[in-house]
């Protein structure tokens, strides 16, 4: 990786720069991206601490995720992209739209936090916790116990609990590094506040919030919403904090609408 981050780059044209949650990888993209060559160059990658991006050195906040991205459009020599960011993902895209406006020519902010809120705090530091006692010899099955009832909705756990208990044993062999760059990752939340640069966010901006969700809530996303100049802002009812999985199609129809509303530049 030289030092890079994990990436993926499919397609011609006008960039479209995908970016995980904090629990994704690459090809959970898979289906989103072989939809979305049809209008651009699709580039996906994993922050540093995913699956595909372990070790060291695993960033203390946003600011170093944000660099990472920066240094790999560089490397592919992209010098701007819409980008599309859900969780995780939401919140580096809104900061790097803050950061570096000139590379970001549109952006897609899905179930995403104007700041670290005290629940949200707690949780993260629930989880970095779990995490880190896995390593340690514990429960490797706790850290999906925590994540599952925050991230989808009643009604989809419950239709999908054969699928939840085959995902919790696969989450429970994943890999130390997986473990230790989860903790990481949530930990880059803990001190997140990004209420006073959501004025510097100057591009076209579409925040999606999911009606159900409970960890970024959605007065949480309608704020994002009402203080960044201009955004526009749609809610999906029924859905749970993991959009881009309980209703992929709504989530991706909601993506191309808003990209055929931008400008191309070719």
């Amino acid at each position: 990786m030289s030092g890079l981050i994990a990436r993926r780059s499919d397609g011609s044209g006008d960039p479209i720069l995908l970016l995980n949650g904090g629990m994704m990888t690459i090809g959970n993209w898979n289906d989103a991206a072989a939809k979305l060559q049809a209008r651009g160059r699709v580039v996906r990658c994993d922050f540093r601490g995913q699956l595909l991006s372990p070790g060291p050195p695993l960033h203390a906040d946003l600011a170093g995720h944000v660099a990472d991205v920066v240094a790999l459009l560089d490397e592919l020599s992209i010098h701007s992209a819409h980008v599309i960011g859900t969780s995780f993902g939401a919140e580096v895209g809104l900061l790097m739209a803050a950061d570096h406006p000139g590379r970001v020519a549109s952006l897609v902010a899905a179930t995403a936090t104007d700041w670290s809120f005290p629940e949200l705090a707690a949780g993260a530091r629930a989880l970095a916790d779990a995490c880190r006692e896995a390593l340690s010899g514990g429960s490797r099955f706790a850290v999906f116990d925590l994540l599952l009832p925050g991230a989808y909705s009643p009604a989809y756990l419950e239709t999908h609990a054969a699928v939840f208990a085959a995902r919790r044993t696969m989450v429970a062999s994943l890999p130390d590094s997986w473990f230790q760059g989860t903790a990481a990752i949530v930990n880059a939340l803990l001190d997140m506040d990004l209420r006073p640069r959501l004025r510097d966010i100057v591009c076209p901006t579409l925040v999606i919030s999911a009606e159900l969700d409970r960890t970024m809530p959605l007065e949480r996303s309608q704020a994002i919403a009402a203080g960044v100049g201009g955004a526009e802002h749609v809610v999906v009812p029924g859905s749970g904090h993991a959009l881009v999985v309980e209703q992929p199609a709504v989530f991706l129809r909601l993506c191309e609408e808003f990209l055929d509303r931008q400008p191309r530049s070719s």
